[in-house]
């Protein structure tokens, strides 16, 4: 029997990192009966190793279940999202499809960065808020407080708001009623013509393409030829249902529900994640608006360790890009380290993320670039180029200016800290915006700082500053003109291009001081004289050598004439120049390893 629209309930649970949305979407699956005591787990929705092995959500997961409430069966879709910054495209994508969301509020951390930017984009999509204050069972809960803090920096009613345990199961029949009597059904016609909206998608490889959708208006059926409209394909449902939480294969869908589609399409590369699903006949304009594409903004180049393992990384990436959208790859060359590819992240932990995915699915051995941001170059032709590698920037002839981005970050921190967090920011050039007081003890301070800044160690900075209790969020506000400059790091007279970074002119110098200092310690010595040196454009600004190995040549001429030792001295320094103009430095894999750790490092 399908569910009356009225009946259906469409939300999502939004929090900072680590508030409990996995634990409660856990709860959520137990209480209405989706598993039971015997099939439950932890973080029973996040699929991923990489998941269970951080804590952390990476992919969003959609589900759907049943409930009984006052006679009446109703049923509530629920998408658990990611909390971390560098997965907000997951979450934006998950608040479309919803009308509602549980903001989720730890007890004892409060209001924190990314709950406050969640917040907002839920806002923004006129989603209706159920504040819920989980971890209540903790013995420091201080739950007052946190209630002001919600009322006082998110504007929300704090009388409204729900005091949980989703660890103990306390308070989660509360949970489900605010879901059923404060989150709206969704709008929508049966009988109209179809619309759905592709919102996520993953691959089977028995089944092909499964996509997910939520279906606005209209009714999809199986065996029904459907149309995605921005592909401007035409397929035939072979299979459709929801997850509950595994596949439950259904007859039909109808307007406000939330589930899948297999129609034997062999590529995800058909699938485009905003698309939307039509009839065969329906027309452009039923297209609904979509999302906005995802925008990378870290980049970093991955070549295999073995070189003879490029084919499997290509493979490997293939098959990781099928279920991930948001990260992109280029093959490109490098003198130093051979073939591999140049890949876009949303931010540093989802660079982390794809790595460690490579690493342990493909098992592959691989060594990573210093990661960079997207730049814009302005040429005197008038040309705007982007550039993603520092190998791209053109002679300093040609450039006009060279602007970075900039990101405004949000930090919420204890109040005694605020002075520290400014400290950290002005020495990373950063513009103060505000401060607000969230309570009494707590804090937010805005800054405006440039993403390169923020990407290499800035988090780790701001925990050790705050003693773990800073967090932050940051969105981009675009690109800047500033006085940046390519630093190149020359072993030996050559250019290693793997090791080329672009910072700030005031930046240069620290960095290259540091980076030829520790290639010193790294580089074995060789039969002569090799200098490492870090340059802009021509001229060199950091210099360290490493002295040759030097061989005893007259250790067998035992007294007699010094001419003797003079000719065989002359001899060796002869050897040695000619074997410095043709000979080749052995970089060894740890070098650059520490280097690009270094070169996240401020000294």
């Amino acid at each position: 029997m399908p569910h009356p629209i009225e009946n259906i309930r469409n939300f999502c649970i939004i929090a900072h990192v680590d508030h409990g949305k996995s634990t409660l979407a856990d709860r959520i699956l137990l209480a209405t009966g989706a598993i039971t005591p015997r099939e439950f787990r932890e973080q029973f929705l996040d699929d991923l190793d990489l998941e269970r092995q951080r804590g952390i959500t990476i992919k969003a997961r959609a589900v759907t279940l049943h409930w009984d409430y006052q006679g009446t069966r109703y049923q509530l879709n629920l998408i658990d999202t990611p909390g971390h910054v560098d997965f907000h495209y997951e979450v934006s994508r998950s608040l479309a499809c919803c009308e509602g969301a549980l903001l989720l509020v730890d007890a004892f951390q409060g209001v924190e960065a990314q709950t406050v930017a969640n917040t907002y984009a839920a806002l923004e999509q006129d989603l209706a808020i159920v504040p819920v204050i989980n971890k209540i069972d903790l013995k420091h809960a201080r739950v007052d407080q946190v209630l002001e803090e919600i009322e006082t920096s998110l504007g929300l009613d704090a009388t409204e708001a729900i005091l949980c345990s989703a660890k103990t199961g306390l308070g989660v029949d509360e949970v489900l009623r605010a879901v059923v009597e404060r989150i709206p059904a969704p709008q929508g016609d049966p009988q109209g013509p179809l619309q759905a909206m592709v919102f996520d998608s993953h691959y089977d490889k028995y089944r092909g393409a499964v996509i997910y959708v939520r279906v606005v208006n209209g009714t999809i059926r199986r065996g029904q030829r459907v149309r995605l409209l921005k592909a401007g394909t035409v397929h035939e449902v072979q299979e459709l249902g929801w997850f509950s939480p595994g596949p439950q294969p259904q007859s039909e869908l109808h307007a406000g529900q939330v589930g899948y589609l297999i129609c034997n399409i062999k590529s995800l590369a058909e699938v485009h994640i905003g698309d939307t699903v039509s009839t065969p006949e329906a027309s452009a304009e039923l297209a609904l608006p979509g999302y906005q594409e995802p925008k990378r903004m870290v980049y970093c180049g991955l070549y295999p360790a073995d070189g003879e393992d490029f084919a499997e990384l290509r493979a490997a990436l293939e098959r990781l890009s099928i279920n991930d959208p948001s990260f992109e790859f280029t093959p490109e060359t490098s003198d130093a380290l051979g073939f591999g590819f140049r890949c876009g992240f949303l931010g540093l932990l989802h660079m982390e993320i794809i790595q460690q995915r490579l690493e342990q699915e493909a098992e592959l051995d691989l060594v990573q670039t210093a990661p960079t941001v997207t730049y814009e170059v302005l040429t005197k032709d008038g040309r705007v180029l982007r550039i993603t590698n520092p190998q791209q920037l053109p002679e300093a002839g040609q450039i006009q200016e060279i602007r970075q981005p900039v990101v405004r970050v949000s930090f919420v921190i204890p109040a005694e800290y605020i002075g520290t967090v400014m400290k950290l920011c002005t020495d990373r050039r950063g513009q103060f915006v505000r401060t607000e007081y969230l309570s009494p003890t707590r804090a937010m301070v805005v800054f405006d700082l440039p993403l390169a800044e923020v990407i290499y160690d800035l988090y780790d900075q701001l925990k050790s500053a705050t003693r773990g209790y800073g967090t932050m969020d940051y969105e981009l506000l675009g690109y800047q003109a500033a006085d940046l400059v390519k630093l190149d790091i020359l072993v030996g007279g050559k250019r290693v291009d793997a090791l080329s970074v672009i910072c700030h002119r005031e930046d240069a110098y620290r960095r290259g001081k540091a980076i030829v200092a520790k290639l010193k310690e790294e580089i074995d010595r060789h039969l002569f004289e090799v200098a490492i040196q870090a340059a802009i454009g021509t001229r060199v600004i950091a210099r360290e050598t490493i002295p040759a190995i030097r061989k005893n040549v007259t250790a067998k001429c035992y007294g007699g004439d010094i001419t003797r030792k003079r000719k065989l001295w002359a001899k060796q320094r002869e050897g040695k120049k000619r074997m410095k103009s043709v000979g080749k430095v052995d970089i060894p894999q740890r070098a650059f390893l520490s280097v690009l750790d270094t070169s996240r490092k401020r000294n």
